[in-house]
């Protein structure tokens, strides 16, 4: 009966269904293609030309470049760095040269262009600078690192984010009554299941879409509605505890629990609570963000390796993912809950983000100031620069905060940890200088 009542219309993924065909239907990425913005002009005017785009799973690098081929009225070929190498790329440019003899633009996306490797990747020079094509590469990691220096400068670079919670219940509010999607049946599903699939998913729209689609063929049929219970729910998503509310509260509490575990050096409570997060299906790159801001906040120069060992968990979870690292996050909360801490990095940034704030226009002292030119020069730029290198005792008298601000302190470190070691050196420079004032 299940089958019967979708076998006709649902032959396709959802995903592919409700795949945006115009800029109208995209979801996300605002700071590119809202009103107004860079991308957006390039699009509308026509006057694209060679760009990488950077950005997680699931976040559309793909439809736009449709998009883009699609309103630019060029031709669009869909090329994998996985399945390709020279010899295709060079059938694929063959092609792209003859299009433009015939005055028609072509769009190569390659997917994954990381993938590539240098020699691959040079293949393309040649047709990129003499415009046989616009090449629009897809990538999840840095192209700093991954895409060669001589592809690279030709390319604009856009990072893509990953999509809101907020993004993906619209995108999934859609598909339910989209007849591209669900739009030809009755759909009842309660809006904090809808959520709980936005949170599953994490930024991914394919992910969020997929979820959506098997949560509901596997729904109660009765009289041509389908009814979505949380235990069809919970088998879907395997994931009990995602089931937040409206807002999101319990995820929230739960990061907050392992925030003020650690600072409160409970190591085991801390681990209790990175667990209860991990196997709900948090990502676990959000985990790691989150301790390394706890090394630096709550820890600070009480112990500098906190931001080593909390950066090497970020990586590590880049690496590998779940359910392996999760060792690795487990390391560097203990290692954050045995810390010594101090907060005193934060209270210094956040005393001078208020007084930045307020004398936003106070003007930089003309003594640390750059001359690069004669009239700069003329005009006392950089006059009386002292080279601490210069000095035996590497210490200068000069000023460097403004006049108004002169004397001000902002970072007053704790006896904690290794900041003790700091403390005492900063006081031994500050009785230096006012011995040699």
């Amino acid at each position: 009966m299940q089958q019967s009542l979708f076998e006709q219309d649902l032959k396709q993924p959802l995903a592919s269904r409700l795949r945006p065909t115009c800029l109208e239907e995209f979801v996300g990425q605002s700071h590119l293609i809202g009103k107004g913005k860079v991308l957006k002009k390039l699009i509308e005017n026509d006057h694209i030309s060679s760009m990488i785009f950077w950005g997680p799973p699931g976040v559309g690098k793909t439809t736009l470049a449709r998009i883009i081929a699609h309103t630019t009225k060029s031709a669009f070929i869909d090329f994998s760095a996985v399945t390709s190498g020279i010899k295709e790329i060079r059938v694929v440019m063959k092609q792209a040269e003859e299009n433009r003899q015939f005055g028609e633009k072509t769009i190569v996306f390659v997917d994954e262009i990381h993938r590539f490797n240098k020699a691959q990747q040079d293949a393309f020079l040649p047709f990129v600078e003499k415009g046989s094509i616009i090449l629009i590469g897809a990538t999840t990691e840095n192209p700093s690192f991954e895409v060669n220096g001589a592809l690279l400068s030709r390319c604009k670079v856009f990072v893509l984010q990953q999509l809101s919670t907020q993004d993906l219940v619209s995108l999934l509010k859609r598909a339910i009554i989209d007849e591209k999607g669900f739009g030809n049946y009755k759909i009842i599903i309660d809006d904090e299941f809808i959520e709980a699939i936005a949170h599953f998913a994490n930024g991914d729209a394919r992910s969020a879409l997929s979820t959506l689609e098997m949560v509901i063929l596997n729904g109660d049929i009765q009289d041509q509605t389908i009814t979505i219970n949380k235990d069809i729910l919970e088998q879907c998503i395997s994931k009990k505890s995602l089931l937040y509310d409206k807002k999101g509260e319990e995820h929230y509490n739960i990061i907050s629990a392992l925030h003020k575990s650690m600072r409160n050096s409970d190591p085991d409570a801390a681990v209790y609570w990175l667990a209860r997060m991990l196997e709900a299906g948090e990502e676990p790159l959000y985990v790691a963000r989150r301790v390394t801001r706890f090394a630096s906040e709550d820890i600070g120069m009480a112990d500098p390796k906190a931001l080593e060992i909390a950066v090497a968990a970020y990586h590590a979870c880049h690496f590998i993912g779940m359910p392996e690292c999760s060792v690795h996050l487990t390391e560097a909360v203990v290692y954050m809950s045995l810390a010594p801490k101090s907060n005193s990095l934060y209270l210094a940034y956040e005393m001078a983000k208020k007084d930045a704030l307020k004398q936003l226009s106070e003007p930089v002292p003309l003594v640390i100031r750059n001359a690069p030119t004669k009239l700069m020069k003329d005009l006392n730029y950089g006059k009386g620069y002292q080279y601490a290198h210069d000095i035996q005792d590497k210490l200068t008298t000069m000023q460097c905060l403004p006049d108004s601000l002169l004397d001000r302190e902002y970072y007053k470190p704790t006896s904690q940890g290794f900041e003790a070691k700091y403390k005492e050196r900063l006081h031994q420079i500050k009785e230096w200088k006012k011995r040699h004032k």
